[in-house]
């Protein structure tokens, strides 16, 4: 029985490979056994023929039969015995005209230097002038709201337009099929650029295409101090200042998978940080002897247990803010705005209400479709295993006839 993959790349992490497809962004961790049974099998040999080159050169009696059919469920096997294997399809990117013979120069020693001049020049004004780094309250240039969240918000998803761009410019120069998408993080909508295909790819890549948001957003920001320093204060500078302000300190909420828990999780050799993060948190809730951490090489362990110490404080921490102070905040401006609609003779007044109505809803309705997106199915499951179960625990409870 011959096996046929997909086009597939390997890089060697400690003792184990990373092996997987970077159009879909599927990728497995297998021992060096692994490896070379997934070479042989490329190169046309079939699986018992495998089996036994494995026993006779390495002593490794791996059950080639059961591999192959771990691979082909994580999607990396096109097909056995000349079937075809559903399997995931290849990631659609977004603007898939840019290729990376196109952008070679976003991964440039040279263009990472001359974003630090911004950067430099912005930290440089301001620890000559503190002062230059605007207040809050610069934000309210009118006593109209609805001017004040329209320029937050074009501003916002202007500089999210250039964040995401980065990931995406950076990953495509490495070959990978990156996509934009709108997703959630806890109460949080944010726009995301799947990059999962940059795996294999050397570190200095990865680590590039990760930091490419943030380093955009720290050359704007240091450009707009900059500009402030020596022109004075302007509403653009302002604005850009503390918009990136925000989203910079927004990248320290690791526990949400930021560019920065990317990082991170490059940085202590993790796979799945969040994901072992979370499954040890339910663990401990669930008071289980045997946790997700005695599954993980040892080199795993302390961070996962550190992450989740973080991940389940920060989680907490997020849906009380949630609670307590956005959604009341929500809550007020959407009933002003309705009482605005309602009593408000002046057009002006009607015109603001309307805009401060579109502004938190639409960002919601965003959120809940992405939201869905993600979590549907499974919600689907729950409802139709809760219909089933409903007359089973109704039964004892009928009435007899008699």
């Amino acid at each position: 029985m011959t096996v046929a993959f997909h086009r597939l790349a390997f890089r060697q992490d400690g003792d184990e490979w990373i092996v997987g497809r970077v159009d879909s962004g599927d990728f497995v961790a297998v021992p060096e056994e692994g490896v070379l049974a997934i070479r042989l099998l490329q190169d046309g040999l079939d699986v018992e023929q495998v089996r036994a080159r494995l026993l006779h050169e390495t002593g490794a009696d791996l059950d080639v039969a059961d591999f192959v059919g771990d691979l082909a469920e994580a999607g990396l096997v096109a097909g056995i015995g000349g079937r075809p294997v559903p399997s995931p399809p290849p990631l659609r990117p977004t603007l898939p005209r840019l290729r990376p013979r196109h952008l070679r120069w976003a991964l440039h020693p040279a263009l990472h230097l001359a974003l630090l001049v911004p950067i430099g020049a912005g930290a440089g004004c301001l620890a000559l002038r503190p002062e230059i780094f605007p207040g809050w309250r610069a934000a309210f240039f009118t006593g109209h709201g609805a001017a004040v969240l329209l320029t937050w918000a074009a501003i916002a998803w202007l500089t999210t337009g250039l964040h995401e761009l980065a990931h995406l410019v950076t990953a495509r120069a490495a070959g990978v099929p990156a996509r934009i998408t709108l997703g959630t993080r806890l109460q949080f909508l944010v726009a995301q650029t799947d990059v999962s295909g940059v795996w294999p790819a050397p570190r200095r890549v990865r680590v590039t295409v990760y930091l490419s948001g943030i380093a955009v957003d720290l050359a704007l920001c240091g450009a707009a101090l900059t500009w402030t320093f020596f022109a004075g204060p302007g509403p653009v500078a302002t604005w850009l200042t503390l918009v990136l302000t925000l989203r910079l300190a927004a990248q320290l909420l690791v526990f949400t998978r930021t560019d920065l828990y990317f990082l991170l999780q490059d940085a202590t050799g993790c796979r799945d940080l969040y994901g072992d993060g979370a499954a040890y948190v339910r663990d401990l809730l669930s008071f289980r002897r045997r946790t997700r951490l005695a599954t993980l090489p040892p080199r795993e362990r302390r961070a996962v247990r550190l992450y989740a110490a973080v991940q389940g404080a920060g989680t907490l921490a997020c849906l009380a803010f949630a609670a307590l102070v956005t959604l009341p905040l929500v809550v007020t401006l959407l009933a002003r705005s309705i009482q605005s609609l309602l009593h408000a003779a002046d057009p002006a007044a009607v015109a603001e209400a309307i805009v401060v109505l579109a502004l938190v809803l639409v960002p919601d309705v965003l959120w809940a479709r992405a939201w869905w997106g993600r979590h549907g199915p499974r919600v689907r499951r729950w409802t139709a295993l809760a219909r089933a179960a409903l007359p089973r625990l109704a039964r004892p409870f009928r009435s007899v006839r008699r």
